[in-house]
């Protein structure tokens, strides 16, 4: 394959392993520590990821002459849509009932995490048309083996617009985060919102702790193995009341204790000596990510505590531009949470069911523009403030 007037090799990895980390991390930058090698090894060496859960390694890396890595996207053939937080089951079903085969198919994503970022991963000094043969070996890779489908979740709004050119088709979304207007502290938060909704906060924060609970805030080596024995009970008795079974695994979560520990923000809370619940959040560049929350007992406020109002605190504190609380839960606006769009690309080898997905597509995208618009209208934010 050619970029402009120099030859690059696509190369489809069986394992993160198989590309050295600080390859694949100068590609993949610091700001998302979702892409980056560590974190995606950790799931494939956990099992959490792999051939058997359904997520088997494509990984592909763009190399020039000298093997030197260009660019990477991260990329796993799937046996099913789970654990992908863009929902495609309906297409799956439609499909099949038209006598297609949906699965395997395509997925350039990180596993189990809804998170906008990079996904057409480029070294700073790799020419932009980089970016092309990754799309256009994803493409390839799928025409080769007959796949229906390339599915690109979460991407930024510069690799929506790259997989578009391309042929893709876009899909909108939403989550909820929170932005950090320059807030001095919490107070000056809330005292951005409106009065009423600043006197309900404040009560929430204040009930939730009634009873005589603790927060504790842990990052880097403050966390030790009884923190991660407690978060993880936590993980599993939630994942078992919500989801039936969990997607991680308890080496999983030691894998990133031990590797990227100043990535890691965990809120641990306390009843009498004793943990109750806990919110994993990773930290990037400037952002905080929420990602799992667990909880033995029935707290009332505290979900809302832990996983909201702490994760505030510390991206104030920090001087983050923003908190990220994960998908779906329109609860969060009122906590200052507001919608925020996010997308995913496809790509469908047959035609005909490429056209009623793109018919899909434009209708959903309309009605997800006015449902923002009208969440939009719940802000707590005081209309001077916004």
């Amino acid at each position: 394959m050619a970029d402009g007037d120099r030859a690059v090799t696509v190369r489809a990895l069986r394992g993160i392993a198989e590309i050295a980390a600080a390859e694949w991390d100068a590609c993949a930058g610091g700001d998302n520590p979702f892409v980056s090698h560590t974190f995606l090894q950790a799931l494939e060496e956990s099992g959490s990821a792999t051939a058997e859960t359904g997520w088997l390694p494509q990984h592909l890396a763009v190399e020039d002459a000298d093997g030197r890595l260009l660019a990477a996207a991260p990329l796993y053939l799937k046996s099913h849509s789970y654990g992908e937080y863009v929902f495609d089951h309906g297409w799956a079903a439609a499909y099949e009932r038209a006598g297609g085969r949906y699965y395997p198919k395509l997925l350039c994503a990180v596993p189990f995490t809804p998170v906008t970022g990079p996904r057409l991963l480029l070294r700073p000094d790799a020419p932009a048309a980089v970016a092309d043969a990754l799309i256009a070996a994803m493409v390839e890779l799928a025409r080769r083996h007959k796949l229906s489908s390339v599915h690109v979740t979460f991407p930024r709004p510069a690799d929506r617009d790259r997989l578009a050119a391309a042929g893709f088709l876009i899909r909108t979304g939403q989550q909820y985060h929170w932005e950090n207007r320059g807030y001095a502290g919490f107070d000056d938060f809330l005292a951005a919102l409106n009065s009423r909704k600043r006197k309900a906060i404040r009560r929430e924060r204040r009930d939730a702790l009634a009873g005589g609970l603790s927060v504790h805030t842990l990052t880097g080596s403050a966390i030790e193995k009884r923190h991660w024995d407690a978060f993880f009970r936590f993980y599993i008795a939630t994942s078992d009341r919500k989801w039936g079974s969990p997607y991680l695994n308890r080496r999983f979560f030691d894998l990133i204790g031990r590797r990227m520990p100043e990535k890691i923000v965990l809120v641990m809370v306390e009843e009498k000596g004793r943990f109750v619940a806990g919110a994993l959040n990773l930290l990037g560049r400037d952002t905080l990510y929420g990602r799992n929350w667990g909880c033995i007992g029935d707290y009332p406020f505290l979900h809302f505590e832990a996983c909201y109002y702490r994760a505030i605190d510390f991206a104030i504190a920090h001087g983050l531009a923003r908190v990220e609380a994960g998908a779906q839960g329109q609860h969060k606006i009122q906590r200052g949470y507001l919608p925020t769009p996010t997308y995913s690309a496809h790509w469908l080898r047959d035609p005909g069911f490429a056209r009623a997905v793109a018919d899909f597509l434009d209708r959903e995208r309309s009605l997800v523009e006015h449902e923002m618009d009208e969440l939009a209208e719940f802000s707590p934010f005081r209309r001077e403030a916004d």
